[in-house]
């Protein structure tokens, strides 16, 4: 049950989430690590948000009352804030809509990320990396990371995302996305100029970081993009997903990975099923964790 404080300043919260990495000698992964940590805000206290940060859960009187309340505490050095505490599962798992991290894909999907990307460099797998639907970036940051841990002065990070939240469902056009109100979170809407702050902050912002800014289906088909060796989608919606899949998956080298964030939410599944049924495909996804799953080309 989340709990109602009063602060009038910044306050911590009541427990610390640890995550248990292995100790390495190499300096890259001992980065990398570190990277993952802070991208989560794993190394830090939880501390209390807002109570109109997550006003959309609540019922139409409560949240006018939060807002209210809010509002009048506002004109005053004092702020009312709700504590908003996880559990380290759902951290793991990525299942928390976090307040201060820069990722909320969990340390699972992390540390999978960072497996493909080692095998791409590895193999010698051509092609760029992509994110579909960044929020504060975080994942796209991360590729940046390791790619600058690994010496690869080569290849680009493409950061796509219309920066403006969820787009509202064409349930004509698909109507797999009936019902979905993800649009209406304005939590969800990162700008483009907070997430290259966010690249800027961790001193990876350089030309090979490119923002394709704009719905997918006015981005992904005029991208300059060739190859692709890692292919991440995170657009939790079937029109999403399945834009992304038509316009990036052909240029997905074999050996690379694809990456679906969001397998789990029935939308995002059955355009991922879809396709690899239009296309003849006959991957077996892997499971990363409860939510997301990949398969090698």
């Amino acid at each position: 049950m989340m709990g109602f404080v009063l602060r009038c300043f910044y306050g911590a919260s009541a427990s610390t989430y640890y995550h248990s990495y292995p100790m390495h000698s190499k300096p890259e992964l001992l980065y990398l690590d570190l990277m993952k940590r802070t991208l989560s805000f794993l190394m830090w206290p939880e501390p209390p948000i807002p109570i109109t940060l997550f006003n959309k859960h609540r019922t139409p009187l409560k949240r006018k009352l939060a807002a209210g309340i809010s509002s009048l505490l506002n004109k005053r050095p004092y702020h009312i804030m709700q504590s908003w505490e996880h559990t380290a599962e759902a951290k793991e798992e990525g299942r928390a809509w976090p307040a201060y991290a820069h990722t909320m894909i969990g340390t699972k999907r992390l540390d999978q990320l960072q497996t493909c990307i080692e095998s791409v460099l590895r193999d010698g797998v051509e092609g760029d990396l992509i994110e579909t639907g960044v929020w504060r970036g975080g994942a796209t940051i991360f590729m940046r990371a390791v790619l600058a841990a690994y010496g690869d002065e080569k290849r680009k990070v493409f950061v796509a995302d219309s920066f403006e939240g969820l787009p509202k469902p064409d349930a004509e056009l698909y109507p797999a996305d009936k019902g979905d109100n993800l649009h209406e979170y304005a939590y969800l809407a990162v700008s483009k100029e907070e997430v290259e702050d966010n690249f800027r902050k961790y001193g990876l912002l350089d030309d090979r970081v490119v923002f394709l800014k704009g719905w997918f289906e006015d981005t992904l088909p005029t991208a300059p993009i060739s190859k692709l060796a890692v292919l991440r989608l995170d657009g939790d919606m079937y029109s999403s997903t399945i834009t992304s899949l038509e316009n990036l998956y052909p240029k997905l080298s074999l050996g690379g990975f694809c990456i679906i964030d969001d397998y789990a939410l029935p939308g995002c599944k059955q355009a991922v099923d879809d396709y690899l049924e239009r296309i003849g495909a006959d991957f077996a996804l892997t499971p990363i964790d409860k939510s997301s799953s990949y398969w090698r080309k």
